[in-house]
């Protein structure tokens, strides 16, 4: 994807500069989806913010996004391993964000399904290691800096269509298997003693949800980079448990904040030189920004009275 990414940039870059957004939309849709690499970034990205932002609601009602910002960390090692190597760049986020997976899923927890302190210990050493490894490999590489931009922070060019069918597939799977676990891993998620007290498998649960947030963030990070996965994973359902208690319309919304989110991104990405993972935080924050201001209204204002009265 890099070596793709690097052959591309100039012609795109200068039709950045000859053309941006206008008031005209059907003209600026046109314009946007004249390439054919922003009509697989749109599909990819569609993709991608649909698993990450279902497989993030769970992540996020577990309380585990230290795990899952240590598997984003872990993915650039990977990444960047895969480069030196000469191999995929996916290859590297897929390996090394399921090892992680298993490393992690593998360490004692609290009753509550956590790392114990040891483990958030070790996790934590992981993490930074993983960071250093990705420095010394992107080193070792030669890699320019756009290059190292890229997969820290995110591109959307250079995505090809074995790419999008290898994300599309990764993702269908991941989704198949969170339906498969989804009922026990929510009873499992909102009270672990009494879940594990019924014979729910809480272990393998554990587990089985650790290798799915990899794949998760293997292929967010695709999109958003190593570090800024949490745009995909944390702010659509942060935002959406604000604005409800159901946990099924919050699922739903999360996705629909995610997908939002990361088409807003897209568009803004193309028409402007500032890379995709920066407009996915940026337009991520405004939807929990605008969330915070629902629950913050609905706080304030007093509840709506009836109508009918009820006579003596």
């Amino acid at each position: 994807m890099i070596a793709i990414t690097a052959s591309i940039a100039a012609p795109i870059a200068a039709s950045r500069s000859s053309s941006g957004p206008s008031f005209n939309i059907v003209s600026d849709l046109y314009q946007l989806f004249g390439y054919h690499f922003m009509v697989n970034a749109f599909i990819s990205g569609t993709v991608v913010a649909i698993g990450a932002s279902a497989i993030g609601w769970f992540m996020v009602l577990r309380g585990q996004t230290f795990a899952g910002h240590t598997l984003a960390v872990i993915g650039f090692p990977g990444a960047a391993g895969a480069a030196l190597l000469g191999i995929p760049v996916a290859f590297g986020y897929f390996a090394a964000c399921i090892a992680g997976a298993l490393v992690i899923g593998a360490l004692p927890q609290t009753p509550s399904g956590r790392a114990r302190g040891s483990g958030s210990a070790a996790i934590g050493t992981l993490q930074a290691f993983a960071l250093a490894s990705g420095v010394l490999f992107m080193s070792l590489s030669r890699g320019f800096l756009n290059q190292t931009t890229a997969l820290l922070f995110g591109s959307f060019l250079g995505i090809s269509n074995s790419q999008v069918i290898v994300l599309a597939v990764v993702c269908l799977v991941a989704l198949a298997g969170l339906v498969a676990i989804g009922r026990p891993l929510f009873f499992a998620s909102v009270d672990h003693d009494v879940a594990s007290a019924r014979g729910v498998p809480v272990r393998m649960l554990t587990m089985a949800f650790m290798i799915l947030l990899g794949l998760a963030v293997a292929s967010a990070s695709q999109i958003t980079g190593s570090l800024l996965v949490f745009a995909l994973l944390v702010m659509p359902s942060a935002a959406a448990q604000r604005l409800t208690s159901s946990a099924k319309v919050s699922l739903l919304i999360s996705v629909a904040i995610g997908v939002a989110t990361t088409w807003c991104a897209l568009g803004a990405a193309y028409f402007s030189p500032y890379p995709v993972g920066f407009y996915l935080t940026t337009f991520g924050f405004c939807f929990y920004l605008l969330a915070l201001g629902i629950e913050w209204t609905r706080a304030v204002l007093p509840p709506r009275q009836s109508s009918l009265t009820v006579g003596s």
